[in-house]
């Protein structure tokens, strides 16, 4: 498996479809028909990975929306994304 850094590139993967469900999103894997929720946090970060962008870039947008100290931040943000990877919901590239 590919290690993530802050310089990798994060985009929802293929048969994937979300919507919005008052500021959480409600994500559908179409391939295995399995359902996942995301709080507004991570709803946020759902709606930047809609097209390719580096980790770093999702890391500065959440730490200038919110009160959050930047390693904890961090830490969570790729807590998430390694859990939308091991769930197939996401590709990541260096």
């Amino acid at each position: 498996m590919t290690k993530m850094t802050i310089d990798s590139i994060v985009v929802v993967a293929d048969k994937v479809v979300s919507c919005d469900l008052d500021g959480e999103a409600a994500i559908l894997d179409l391939k295995d028909g399995i359902y996942y929720g995301l709080d507004p946090v991570g709803a946020k970060i759902w709606n930047l990975i809609q097209k390719p962008i580096i980790l770093k870039e999702i890391i500065k947008i959440i730490l200038d929306e919110y009160d959050v100290n930047k390693d904890q931040c961090t830490n969570d943000i790729f807590e998430l994304i390694e859990e939308l990877l091991d769930n197939r919901l996401v590709k990541v590239d260096e």
